[in-house]
């Protein structure tokens, strides 16, 4: 079943069956019609196609992956294990690299990856890693205001490079200059008075979203 924001229904497959071990669940691709399934194992399980009601055991037969992102048109799936790998909607692999950095979000050109630098919860610079090549473009810094840092990396549908960043009353969305970590303010959003919160694009929990006393 499949809701819009203005609380329609509307079935998008019927036949479909997954099996997952553990607790689980889905992560969705940007234009909603592709769901991955992550499990307590931890790993992933099903990976389902809602446009063609395909469902899918995970690539290579194993599950030792992290999603580390799609693609802005959802056509493409950024998993590590060994390699970092870029998969195809059919979970054929497009491109494979063993690599020492750790991207953590993929550009509409099904290339470029995002990758952050520095020491996790403190993240203000980012690199951008040709996933083909191997090569890793220079460290830029990202001019976020004092005392903000980078909690979440994106490539948005326009394909503009965007960080989400935690502020007193919520999180502030901006886009990034590739080349000279520039920032301009997309959207604020005000934090609701609850304990854990959950965002467009996050997993179920994500504990920089806790509330802190």
């Amino acid at each position: 079943m499949q809701r819009t924001v203005h609380g329609k229904e509307r079935v998008v497959a019927k036949s479909i069956k997954a099996y997952a071990i553990g607790e689980e669940w889905p992560v969705v691709a940007p234009d909603g019609s592709y769901v991955i399934m992550q499990t307590s194992g931890p790993g992933l399980s099903d990976f389902t196609d809602l446009r063609t009601r395909k469902t899918m055991g995970p690539p290579e037969k194993t599950d030792a992956w992290a999603l580390l992102g799609f693609s802005p048109d959802g056509k493409r799936l950024l998993l590590s294990a060994e390699r970092v790998v870029v998969f195809d909607r059919e979970l054929r692999s497009r491109l494979r690299l063993k690599t020492r950095l750790s991207p953590s979000a993929l550009a509409g050109d099904h290339t470029t990856a995002a990758v952050l630098v520095g020491k996790p919860e403190k993240y203000r610079q980012l690199r951008l890693l040709n996933l083909r090549t191997g090569r890793a473009g220079a460290v830029v810094n990202v001019k976020l205001p004092r005392g903000q840092y980078i909690d979440d990396v994106d490539f948005d549908r326009s394909d503009r490079l965007v960080v989400r960043s935690k502020t007193a009353t919520g999180v502030a969305v901006y886009q990034v200059s590739r080349k000279t970590g520039a920032v301009q303010p997309l959207k604020k959003i005000k934090r609701p008075n609850v304990a854990t919160w959950v965002l467009p694009g996050d997993e179920t929990y994500e504990r920089w979203t806790e509330k802190r006393s």
